[in-house]
């Protein structure tokens, strides 16, 4: 025991002689975390720049552009009678939308010939251009059934008949799980799980590749022939600080005001599975790969796009299958479907219980093939040895 305590005071002195390796482990999760966590703090898209092109100036679009004006998503920041050179200022301006009243739109309008308007989306970003579409929609169909109820009041109909005449039925929208649409409660989460495999990768893909480089793997044999024993060492320093790390980017949670509840236990069951998960693949592909540059740009190339194929922000049943099947191997996929269970749902640890086995599979196939893997290079290490004295 003494001499494995030894062996992982080595370990932290390695660790922390690495200085690229600690500004990722550390400075990662808390310096993204706060990043991101400032970028979403404000919860939702407002004042979404658009133009209103008003060819009419008419007492009714005067009226309509006032609404839009009420409307806190949408910031109305320019009203003109012609197009002008709106074309070519869109990209500059990065406005959302522009919308066009025609000419005699409110004489149509009061003649029933149901005039057009005219509404020109800026698509290319799709988050602005649907948060605009739905805020426009909502205040044109405000004012058109404003506007059919006040007719049918001129025909005769009392206020209130002409309401029900108008409105055959009611919508009420019952929002669950995030009511107020926050998006940091929606997006941080996620990111910040991502943020976490990625790192623990990172950090894992060189606990092995750098021995080899440097020669201590050779040391290390000569303490144990044992690859469990080499597993052990070399993990045990990361499952130490591991935790606080999770402890510290769990109270970005409060410090934001996200609504989630993350501490409870199959939270920290599917938090544990998640990061022993992690740790196996990077143990894996640093023992696989002796060098310490091609672990981890290999590793990148899994944990890059994890996030997005993870299905948390766009959904699985519009990603083909194959790419589907794939993302299910790795570790945050599941750790953010049962997240989301468990954080939004209330779930306990029976309705994450498909996320979990898929965690314990990968953990379970990392870390045999570790073992074998491993004890297959400290077999060859120690025959060249012996070989090496031999011929002295």
């Amino acid at each position: 025991m003494k001499k494995f305590i030894r062996l992982i005071k080595v370990e932290f002195k390695r660790i922390f002689s690495n200085g690229v390796l600690l500004a990722i482990f550390f400075g990662a999760p808390i310096g993204y975390g706060i990043l991101f966590g400032y970028v979403y703090q404000q919860a939702k898209v407002i004042d979404l720049p658009i133009v209103i092109v008003d060819q009419d100036q008419s007492p009714t679009t005067d009226k309509i552009i006032d609404a839009f004006e009420d409307n806190e998503v949408l910031l109305v920041t320019d009203v003109r009678s012609t197009d002008g050179n709106i074309v070519n200022e869109m990209p500059k301006e990065q406005y959302a939308a522009v919308i066009t009243f025609p000419s005699d739109f409110e004489k149509n309008l009061l003649q029933k010939k149901h005039p057009e308007v005219r509404i020109d989306l800026n698509m290319a970003n799709i988050l602005n251009a649907n948060t605009a579409s739905k805020n426009i929609s909502t205040v044109l169909m405000t004012i058109n059934a404003g506007i059919e109820i006040e007719g049918l009041k001129k025909q005769g109909l009392h206020p209130k008949q002409a309401k029900v005449t108008y409105e055959s039925f009611k919508i009420n929208f019952n929002k669950l799980y995030n009511s107020t649409g926050n998006y940091i409660t929606f997006m941080l989460p996620g990111l910040l799980a991502a943020i976490m495999q990625q790192v623990i990768f990172l950090a894992m893909a060189l606990v092995f590749s750098r021995d080899f480089e440097d020669g201590y793997f050779i040391t290390l044999t000569k303490e144990s022939k044992s690859s469990l024993y080499h597993i052990a060492l070399k993990a045990t320093p990361f499952i130490i600080m591991l935790p606080i790390m999770w402890l510290l980017i769990s109270l970005l949670f409060p410090y934001f005001n996200i609504t989630a509840g993350i501490f409870n236990t199959p939270m920290i069951v599917l938090t544990l599975l998640l990061t022993l998960a992690s740790m196996g693949i990077g143990m894996l592909f640093s023992i696989a790969i002796p060098n310490q540059l091609k672990a981890t740009e290999l590793l990148m190339v899994i944990s890059t796009p994890a996030f997005i194929l993870s299905g948390f922000t766009w959904p699985t049943l519009a990603i083909p299958d194959f790419i589907t099947s794939v993302a299910q191997f790795i570790p945050v996929t599941q750790y953010l479907s049962g997240f989301r269970k468990v954080a939004f749902y209330g779930g306990d640890l029976s309705s994450a219980a498909s996320e979990i086995k898929i965690l314990i599979l990968i953990i379970s196939v990392t870390f045999i093939a570790m073992i074998i893997l491993l004890q297959y290079k400290i077999n060859v290490s120690v025959k060249k040895q012996k070989k090496q004295f031999d011929n002295h």
